[in-house]
């Protein structure tokens, strides 16, 4: 059962930060291969992004999965909007639609 406390969080680091990959492990430390190469994509973007751990946390890996009503981790989120997991990332970022999103939703590049 979810809990709103939970959701709240969940919302509040979405909407926090423009681009947001909640993923399992750290980006120095993928510990799985789709976190791995949503992690190089957003690399190869350029852009500044958060992470967040999954793994640290159960009740958010439990959460965010009923936040996106999407059933997988890694979970990419730009400017508050859910994007999709590494498939779509990868599909998006080989059609130049990713890089696109970014640039429409004015992120800004990692320093």
């Amino acid at each position: 059962m979810m809990t709103d406390a939970v959701q709240q969080r969940i919302a509040q680091i979405v909407t926090g930060h423009d681009v947001v990959l909640f993923m399992k492990g750290t980006p120095l430390f993928p510990q799985c291969g789709f976190s791995s190469r949503a992690i190089a994509i957003l690399e190869h973007l350029g852009v500044g992004y958060e992470t967040v751990d999954v793994l640290q946390d159960q009740a958010i890996r439990q959460g965010i999965k009923a936040y996106s009503d999407w059933p997988t981790i890694p979970q990419l989120y730009v400017k508050g909007e859910f994007v999709g997991g590494s498939d779509i990332m990868m599909e998006m970022y080989e059609a130049g639609e990713l890089h696109q999103l970014m640039t429409d939703q004015g992120v800004a590049p990692a320093n």
